[in-house]
């Protein structure tokens, strides 16, 4: 069965199923955040995807953080190629099978995401531990002098560390031995801040896994870069895998986006297309 002339994505109200469900509980969730953020309330706390050693981590964020994003640009990208690619991948496997795609996409880039912020968090964690097995004040005074160790907390944090190191400063100054128990009580609070503020959130990843389907699926056809740069789809997906790569290694500090969620994302679709493209069953 050939693919090549199935490419026919319809309007909103012609969307299947499961593609409308995704892009309509994505703005509900993106609108739910907004409204709760009015009052206080981050729901990315309870629905992004923390790290597992992470006090605010919880099973379900592996799911529910597919559902979150961060910006209004953020999720109108997301939602655009989920109606672009959704539609088609949904029409040519049925429901099921894409909804399955869909989250598997998403776990992808959940466990890629995890690999990276091990190896990024990890010799930090074991400095705090070094310091809290031997805490002096030598030891404590030079891990926090290091502004490595002011990345990836929050404003509030800082103030609160401002505010610690007075008190702290002075509990030394006075020759008593409450220093070092507010020492090791500051460094277990600033490991569960910087833990907890690993969050990821976005479609991004499943969204990678429908464009690596669809390149597979359908690699001669044309799309429109920006709107208007014809570029077939294989060579679409291999510049945004290598882009995406690039960005990762790069590691820029002042780049927040999950770039090996995206890669993640992407591989396990190809590797869903190869392992279902061998079932006789599919396409048939």
């Amino acid at each position: 069965m050939s693919y090549n002339n199935q490419y026919r994505p319809g309007g909103f109200g012609h969307l299947p199923m499961v593609t409308k469900n995704i892009i309509i509980i994505n703005v509900i969730m993106f609108l739910a955040t907004l409204a709760a953020q009015t009052r206080g309330i981050d729901l990315n706390k309870y629905f992004g995807l923390h790290y597992f050693l992470a006090p605010d981590f919880k099973p379900h964020q592996f799911i529910t953080y597919i559902f979150m994003h961060g910006s209004y640009m953020h999720i109108f990208f997301n939602m655009l190629g989920v109606y672009i690619f959704g539609q088609v991948l949904e029409q040519v496997w049925g429901p099921k099978r894409y909804l399955i795609f869909y989250v598997l996409t998403g776990l992808g880039a959940a466990l890629a995401q995890y690999v990276v912020i091990h190896f990024s968090v990890g010799s930090l964690l074991g400095s705090l531990e070094a310091v809290q097995t031997n805490l002096t004040r030598e030891t404590f005074e030079a891990i926090f002098s290091n502004p490595e160790f002011h990345h990836g907390v929050s404003p509030d944090f800082i103030a609160e560390y401002n505010t610690f190191v007075s008190q702290y400063t002075a509990a030394v100054d006075a020759g008593s031995p409450r220093a070092l128990s507010l020492a090791s009580q500051f460094i277990l609070d600033y490991k569960n801040q910087f833990l907890n503020s690993q969050i990821v959130v976005g479609a991004s990843g499943s969204l990678f896994g429908l464009l690596g389907a669809f390149g597979m699926l359908f690699p001669n056809q044309m799309l429109y870069l920006y709107f208007f740069i014809p570029v077939k789809a294989k060579w679409l997906v291999i510049a945004y895998g290598a882009f995406e790569l690039f960005s990762g290694w790069r590691n820029d500090p002042m780049d927040n986006v999950a770039h090996f969620a995206h890669i993640g994302g992407l591989l396990v679709g190809v590797l869903l297309v190869i392992l279902w493209r061998k079932d006789r069953r599919e396409f048939y």
